[in-house]
């Protein structure tokens, strides 16, 4: 889409037979999309889509350029596709002959130069934050964990303002003073009610992350293998300067395996570790105050490194999607797919994940792959998990939320169409399945669920030191060491939730930008946020999300 112009339907590729609305269309109505006149039979809501032309049963539906669904009744030109009426359908694939790798690389003159404001890492990696980590190893240790969160945020000034818990008290003392029920319904929150924050001790430590999960013992001992290469990827992480972990001593996640997955990340490995042992270590008390002591020597250390200037290929992005709508496959997705192409060009990489919504578009992404290996890889990971996903009764065709579907996105296959997005045109470098670690420039495939959590946790753990996140709808996701930079689809979303939405592109939609200028103002964004000039929404409000995928079917 370009700029300046208002459109009410878009036609997305010359060879789709469906439209879609841009704004709600009555029965009856009639509206022109370059020199094509379309009647729509009945009202159409904004982000559904129509036919094109008359449908037999059977007929392919086709959005993107690629088969989205089949119809499952006859349907006239002007009929607004559902669940009721069409059924998932996606082409198949298999190894093409030739790799397709070349593209349009864009304009990055004015990028060249510029840089963002990072922690210098030994291993060369540059972050986008200085966090300090507390791991369990095992889901027994949690409440240790726990105890670590309470004595140590508050104290050195890590705390959040308790706005709502000064509210309360609000509440508490009016009731006190003869309030009645109505009068404390009537009662107005404000900003002033929330208490004021400590200072930071360490001011070059962004913070101390808590990963509590319920993993490393019990399932199998694959597991606790990827468990430990998940967290490894954390502790290796380029936005982590060190950590502690707490481990019981009897389970499946044994210590030993940790440091063999950090060693596969980081052969030189040499931030602070400090590892203590509950079961060698004795009482609690012991294990608290060691770990407590431990931890502030650790911080002391984290806090000598000081933000310096870096090239933007030192950035790392992942790309997701949640709570995703009918608009997210022609503004959000794309915008922040010109956005990861000029990363590329640049010398930077991307990471694209949810590998249940790249169904549809895996023959296009295999033959991107540069080498033949990863293409075979990424065919053998999809049909894998397909497979899987249909052995426990389901598949990739119930992928679609209540929420999609709502918003059109009534197929898996068009919401994968319209995700796939996200990666842009550029080649693809590597295949990676979780919790592999990005160690190449430029586009990685990276399988994980669809679950926009486990995801993003994947990502991360991955290497990303920044996410760009897609919503039509609004989702509040966020991790504990990775800014998650939170893009609407259309403009109602940004104005309705502006305290989890970063950035608009609904104005794509709207007509008054084009996508690579979007993906411009994206990148900016993005060199602001890693600098730390700008605080993401996810970070100021403490959406420190952490789901570990344990390996099954999860879409």
């Amino acid at each position: 889409m370009t700029a300046g112009t208002k459109r009410k339907v878009l036609k997305v590729h010359p060879h789709d037979n469906v439209v879609v609305a841009l704004t709600d269309l009555k029965k009856g109505e009639s509206v022109q999309e370059n020199g094509q006149v379309y009647t729509v039979v009945e009202d159409i809501p904004a982000k559904h889509k129509f036919t094109e032309t008359a449908l037999n049963t059977g007929d392919a539906i086709t959005m993107y350029g690629v088969l989205v669904g089949r119809a499952k009744e006859a349907l006239p030109a002007g009929a607004k596709i559902s669940v009721g009426n069409v059924k998932h359908a996606a082409s198949d694939f298999q190894l093409a002959p030739a790799r397709r790798t070349s593209w349009h690389i864009p304009d990055i003159s004015k990028w060249q130069q510029r840089t963002f404001m990072g922690y210098h890492r030994a291993d060369g990696s540059v972050g986008t934050g200085n966090y300090w980590l507390v791991i369990p190893m095992v889901f027994c240790e949690n409440r240790n964990v726990e105890v670590l969160r309470e004595t140590l945020v508050e104290e050195l000034g890590y705390g959040r303002p308790k706005k709502y818990a000064a509210f309360a008290r609000k509440l508490a003392e009016q009731y006190r003073q003869g309030a009645d029920a109505n009068g404390i319904l009537e009662t107005v929150y404000t900003e002033d009610d929330g208490a004021a924050q400590q200072p930071r001790l360490f001011e070059n430590v962004d913070g101390i992350k808590f990963l509590t999960h319920e993993g490393g013992c019990g399932g199998i001992r694959q597991d606790a293998q990827t468990l430990c290469g998940l967290l490894a990827g954390y502790i290796t992480h380029a936005n982590v300067a060190g950590a502690t972990v707490l481990s019981l001593g009897c389970q499946n996640a044994q210590i030993s395996m940790l440091e063999d997955e950090i060693r596969k990340r980081s052969p030189q490995f040499s931030k602070p570790l400090y590892i203590l042992d509950q079961q060698q270590t004795g009482t609690k008390q012991a294990l608290i105050t060691a770990a407590v002591k431990q931890t502030m020597a650790g911080l002391i250390e984290a806090n000598k490194i000081t933000r310096q200037p870096a090239p933007l290929s030192k950035l790392c992005i992942g790309l997701e999607c949640g709570g995703s709508d009918g608009f997210s496959g022609i503004s959000a997705n794309p915008a922040i797919g010109y956005t990861s192409d000029l990363l590329v060009a640049l010398g930077g990489s991307v990471i694209l994940s949810e590998f249940p919504e790249l169904c549809g578009v895996e023959q296009e992404l295999s033959d991107r792959c540069t080498d033949e290996k990863d293409a075979l890889r990424f065919i053998d990971l999809m049909r894998t998990y397909q497979r899987r996903a249909e052995e426990a009764g389901s598949g990739f065709d119930m992928n679609p939320s209540p929420g999609n579907i709502k918003d059109g996105l009534i197929t898996d296959a068009i919401k994968s169409a319209g995700a796939a997005k996200k990666g842009g045109t550029s080649p693809v470098a590597a295949v990676l399945d979780y919790p592999e670690k990005v160690s190449k420039p430029g586009l990685n495939l990276l399988c994980t669920p669809g679950n926009d959590v486990e995801s993003t946790t994947a990502e991360v753990g991955s290497g990303a030191t920044i996410v760009l996140f897609t919503t039509g709808l609004g989702t509040p996701t966020g991790n504990p060491v990775t800014p998650v930079i939170k893009l609407s689809s259309n403009t109602k979303l940004y104005e309705r939730m502006p305290d989890i939405i970063d950035i608009n592109t609904g104005t794509i939609i709207d007509g008054e930008e084009s996508i690579p200028e979007a993906g411009e103002r994206i990148l900016n964004y993005v060199i602001d946020v890693a600098s730390g000039t700008t605080k993401a929404r996810s970070v100021i409000n403490g959406q420190d999300d952490f789901i570990p995928w344990k390996r099954g079917v999860s879409l």
